[in-house]
């Protein structure tokens, strides 16, 4: 029974990984296109897109909180661990287990916050890209910060666990 739930577990972490690979792909090659075509439409065309500048901005923002997300999966965030390299295991896994708590409690701050500001965007009825509910495309900050929390708050349990 528990090797059927795991296995479910670890197909659910693949696809999840796979999903989060073509998205960062996707994404960063149609922001390159985007911007790239907005130099050449000003400087040869004296023109561009309305929109493009707007669009920019949230492809730089997606992209950001994909590539945090992303980050956070493989566990290659910045990090200071000059002193837990000198520290015993158990010292060590107590610090780790520490540091994935703060993070986990900062990013779940974020992940509330950014919910209430999307909810705010929401009932103003605001709008980005030629009338776009902007709602829709500020979802990555909660969603985004929401995925890191989860990740780290399964990091900090895994540590403490691991000290039995």
């Amino acid at each position: 029974m528990k090797a059927d739930w795991c296995r479910w577990l670890d197909l659910a972490g693949r696809w999840g990984r796979l999903l989060e690979n073509v998205l960062l792909s996707l994404l960063l090659s149609a922001l390159i296109l985007l911007a790239s075509s907005q130099i050449v439409l000003r400087n040869v065309f004296s023109t561009g897109l309305t929109w493009g500048d707007g669009l920019i901005r949230l492809m730089v923002l997606w992209l950001a909180l994909l590539g945090a997300i992303a980050a956070s999966r493989d566990g290659k965030q910045i990090a200071i661990d000059v002193v837990t390299r000198v520290l015993p295991e158990t010292a060590r896994r107590v610090t780790e287990a520490v540091a994935h708590a703060f993070t986990a409690l900062v990013t779940g701050l974020l992940a509330w916050h950014s919910a209430r500001f999307v909810l705010d965007s929401l009932e103003f009825g605001d709008t980005m890209l030629n009338d776009w509910p902007a709602w829709v495309l500020q979802l990555i900050l909660p969603v985004g910060f929401a995925v890191i929390c989860y990740r780290y708050l399964v990091r900090c349990v895994a540590q403490l666990t691991g000290l039995r």
